[in-house]
């Protein structure tokens, strides 16, 4: 699957030419053939296809040889949990939809279920630091997909990312589910510097249940910049992308601006009037977005079928705070306290001015249903019922 020693060498000392980026490398290879004929090529028929590039660059120092040994040995490494490779452009299988972005990466280190992108996948991204109802959201939708034979790609950060693998990874942990569509991880680093180093665990689930990609070589370290560069790449995978909660200047958004970019479907999850973690999806939804209240609203906007039951009724259980949901909750006598917070964040004053209650006696009734798991305590002394309440 990977290139062999000195083809492996050519292709990572191209990849690591300063000044070089995909756009241009990818017209050298064009005009060349091949990375070896890259190297080989002289200065002027060079600066014949890249005008404004200086040949020399070609020849620089860049520790090439070390990355060809590091690469070489973290491929062959018997320690590995789950099978690895490299895949070059010229690859067979290298990801056809990669192929459609702007500037796909000349070489992708792989990790895990290679032919796991060939399914049809949908990217569900969204804040580092979602509210309790967000996170649950993204893990219900990602399990409801993924029980639908559904890929769910993602970014392996913190909140969403790491609430939509956990997510499509059970059905298929569960061992009830074992051609589930599972995940994928795109990292901003190498795959071998798993960032944040809280999901080291969760990385190794995803390669084990799913598929790890990177288009760093390994050591990247966790570079701001290398970050929203990912996300091109989490969109190109997928047929759609789902952005469940993101503030106006989140990076989920720019995700979800490449999608639109590549002719991808652009979908989101409406929230709260009040949380800034909605706006950005409210924006989106303004901008022509699809606006989505379950995982079938999902599958039949991108024409992937149906859920299973058991998915179909996890996604129906997180409505996202539809009116229905809302009716269904009140037909079934819902708790009072439950009835006067509605689904927006509350105050505990606002909400004795509500029930009439005092403070001590709300106190006592709030956690109580917190420890029920159907309220969730927020930052600034705020309360939020949980949809599946």
């Amino acid at each position: 699957m990977s290139p062999d020693f000195d083809e492996l060498g050519a292709w990572l000392r191209l990849l690591m030419v300063p000044g070089l980026g995909p756009v241009p490398a990818r017209r050298l290879l064009a005009a060349f053939g091949s990375p070896q004929a890259v190297f080989a090529a002289q200065p002027d028929a060079v600066r014949a296809v890249l005008p404004r590039f200086a040949p020399d660059a070609l020849n620089a120092d860049t520790g090439w040889q070390a990355e060809l040994e590091r690469t070489q040995a973290w491929l062959q490494s018997d320690q590995a949990q789950a099978p690895r490779a490299l895949l070059t452009l010229a690859d067979a299988a290298y990801p056809a939809p990669l192929l459609e972005a702007v500037d796909p990466p000349l070489v992708l280190f792989a990790e895990g279920d290679l032919d796991r992108w060939r399914r049809p996948a949908v990217a569900i991204v969204g804040s580092r630091n979602p509210t309790v109802q967000g996170a649950e959201n993204a893990q219900a939708f990602a399990r409801a997909l993924s029980e639908a034979g559904v890929v769910v790609v993602s970014g392996l950060a913190r909140g969403v990312d790491a609430a939509a693998h956990e997510g499509a990874l059970q059905p298929i942990e569960s061992g009830d589910m074992p051609l589930a569509g599972g995940t994928i991880a795109v990292l901003g680093t190498g795959l071998n510097e798993v960032y944040p180093k809280a999901h080291k665990a969760l990385a190794r689930r995803v390669s084990q249940a799913g598929l790890m990609l990177s288009e760093f070589t390994l050591n990247t370290p966790p570079l701001p910049a290398n970050f929203p560069r990912r996300n091109r790449i989490v969109a190109a995978l997928s047929r759609g992308t789902l952005v469940v909660e993101a503030a106006v200047q989140s990076g989920s958004l720019i995700t979800a601006r490449l999608a639109n970019e590549m002719g991808r479907e652009v979908l989101a999850i409406p929230g709260s009037i009040h949380s800034p973690q909605a706006r950005g999806c409210h924006a989106l939804i303004k901008q022509g977005a699809k606006l989505v209240e379950t995982a079938q609203d999902v599958l039949e906007e991108l024409r992937l079928g149906t859920p299973t039951p058991s998915s179909a009724a996890s996604a129906d259980a997180i409505g996202a705070g539809s009116d229905s949901a809302v009716s269904h909750a009140d037909a079934a006598g819902a708790d009072p306290i439950l009835r006067a917070m509605g689904h927006d964040p509350v105050g505990q004053d606002a909400l004795s001015a509500r029930t009439g209650l005092g403070p001590a006696e709300l106190g006592a009734r709030l956690l109580e249903l917190e420890l029920m798991g159907q309220v969730a305590r927020l930052p600034g002394a705020l309360f939020q019922r949980l949809a599946r309440a």
